[in-house]
């Protein structure tokens, strides 16, 4: 069970005070697909909203509901930096089942941690290839490679069970800021710490492989289900008898069953639909314009009441969900995060996820964050020589420096853009059937659909104003994070929520939860969705109120 609230704001370049939404300010960056240089400058100035637009459930159950004023200029300006010194048990919280671990790396005291070094220049590009596409020779190295790790003891750094630990430490609660064991410790979910930390973990990881093969051209494999060709789990993990296989997946969804990337397990299991895959790529990659609505919401030291995930890590998360063993109370190995590390499918689903983040900067003119606070946060890995060592943000955001790329290989998803399945008079008709800004909030998600309207903060606004202002769908979600949620987001629509797919232009987008850490006194929960295409898609940019319908989690 979830609870939500909403509102909707304008995201842009310059300054107002509003006295009825919350109102963020950024930038919205060009959409070429010719030449990827330029791009506006981001500004970060928020203010104030009424308490409407700020209710969140908290506590268990629907809980109560309190308000919040989120101003990131009382947070302190500083970066997540990981302290070797801080790490801890894991918070597994009351998630039924899960053991005793300890998730920290060996020798964390006596070992000196060490700055990164780029690797040289003469040092050979690694090609990461699609994992349906891995065969004869590459295939028996990455086999080999998993077996020697597999048999290195569980004590080294550079281990199968110390690879895995690395996720449930950074995920659980395990690193704690400024040496402080009350919340918030560090958290590379739902905020904008996602995309750069797991770059940096199948870095080190294809780095380990390769040393134990001694191959310097060993390159990680990516589960490539954003082609029809790849959206099976790939069948070099299903063989039983090799180093790559995990018992612990779901058993329903193996081959030829297709990934469902907006897998509602609620509703049963059904294989994936190949129009409707493309198309959630496209609304999470091709058509998101902004950082911090690509990558989540900002995280730093002392900083902020919200935790947001971006349109990335949304898009990552059913690859846990829909994998994760459902006879498992907590999904395991895939299913949650503190064990999702020991199934090899894990690399390669993020080994995708990352070469996504490359396509969306290198084809849709996607930008990094300029934030010294985005920027110079640091985590700390295991190299191939067992050398702790510290890396930045800002030194991941160059593939090519750290030596690797992706194989060419096509994307059928960049013009999967859904077509509305409505007339612009049932569109209307929809919204007149709804209540406005419900009176009780937060709004229960259980197995009912839900649908109401909200107010926009303006309306028919000129092409200038659309290119400076992104008009942002805000939800505030309150939900018990150690269980699977989902619900999926349409706007002006009507009453068939059966034929509700990612492949109409009325779905909006989708919230996904992964299993992990609970905990009451965590960062409330934040999903943004961008609607300024959206609208004028739909022919409704000149409507004062938007109809919001929320299928059931």
């Amino acid at each position: 069970m979830a609870s939500i609230s909403s509102a909707l704001t304008f995201l842009s370049s310059s300054t107002t005070n509003s006295s009825s939404f919350e109102s963020k300010y950024r930038s919205r960056r060009r959409m070429s697909k010719v030449s990827c240089n330029g791009g506006d400058e981001q500004n970060k100035m928020i203010s104030k909203g009424n308490r409407r637009d700020v209710l969140i459930g908290l506590g268990g159950g629907l809980g109560a509901a309190a308000s919040f004023t989120y101003n990131p200029f009382a947070a302190l300006a500083n970066p997540v930096v990981t302290d070797k010194n801080s790490c801890g048990l894991p918070n597994l919280g009351d998630m039924p089942g899960a053991k005793p671990i300890d998730c920290c790396p060996p020798n964390l005291e006596t070992t000196k941690a060490i700055d990164f070094v780029f690797p040289t220049e003469d040092e050979p590009i690694r090609v990461r290839k699609p994992a349906h596409l891995l065969t004869g020779e590459d295939l028996e190295k990455y086999k080999e490679a998993i077996r020697l790790m597999r048999e290195l003891p569980p004590d080294d750094p550079r281990s199968f069970t110390q690879q895995a630990n690395i996720h449930c430490a950074y995920c659980h609660d395990s690193y704690v800021l400024n040496g402080s064991t009350a919340p918030p410790q560090v958290k590379v979910h739902f905020n904008w710490l996602f995309a750069p930390f797991h770059r940096w973990y199948i870095y080190f990881y294809e780095r380990i492989l390769g040393s134990l093969i001694k191959d310097p051209t060993f390159a990680l494999p990516c589960w490539n289900w954003d082609h029809p060709d790849g959206m099976e789990i790939p069948a070099i993990f299903t063989d039983r008898r090799s180093s790559l296989y995990n018992r612990k997946r779901n058993a329903n969804h193996q081959p030829p069953v297709l990934f469902d990337l907006n897998w509602n397990k609620a509703f049963g299991d059904t294989s994936g639909d190949v129009d409707g895959n493309l198309s959630k790529v496209y609304l999470s990659i091709a058509a998101v314009k902004a950082p911090d609505t690509f990558f989540g919401k900002n995280f730093k030291e002392g900083g902020g009441k919200f935790a947001a995930s971006g349109t990335l890590e949304q898009l990552h998360n059913p690859g846990h969900t829909w994998t994760g063993d459902p006879t498992d109370p907590n999904g395991e190995d895939m299913g949650s995060f503190y064990s999702s590390g020991r199934d090899p499918l894990f690399y390669c689903h993020h080994s995708n996820v990352d070469r996504l983040w490359t396509i969306w900067k290198d084809k849709f003119c996607g930008e990094d964050f300029s934030d010294d606070d985005y920027n110079k946060s640091s985590f700390l890995f295991y190299d191939e020589n067992k050398n702790l060592v510290r890396v930045t943000t800002e030194q991941c955001l160059d593939p090519s420096k750290l030596r690797y790329e992706y194989m060419d290989v096509p994307i059928p998803w960049e013009f999967a853009k859904p077509k509305p399945t409505t007339t612009k008079d049932q569109r209307l008709l929809a919204l007149c059937r709804t209540e406005m800004n419900p009176s009780k909030l937060p709004l229960p998600l259980n197995s009912d659909n839900k649908s109401f309207t909200v107010k926009r903060p303006s309306k028919s606004r000129s092409k200038e104003e659309k290119a400076k202002k992104e008009e942002i769908l805000v939800f505030e979600v309150a939900l018990d994070k150690s269980k699977d949620v989902k619900f999926d987001v349409l706007l002006f629509w009507k009453d068939d929520h059966k034929k509700a797919s990612p492949i109409i232009r009325e779905f909006a987008g989708s919230f996904v939860n992964v299993s992990h850490a609970p905990s009451s006194k965590d960062l409330a929960v934040q999903h943004q969705i961008e609607i300024s295409d959206l609208l004028d898609d739909l022919e409704v940019d000149d409507e004062d109120n938007i109809q919001e319908a929320h299928l059931r989690i």
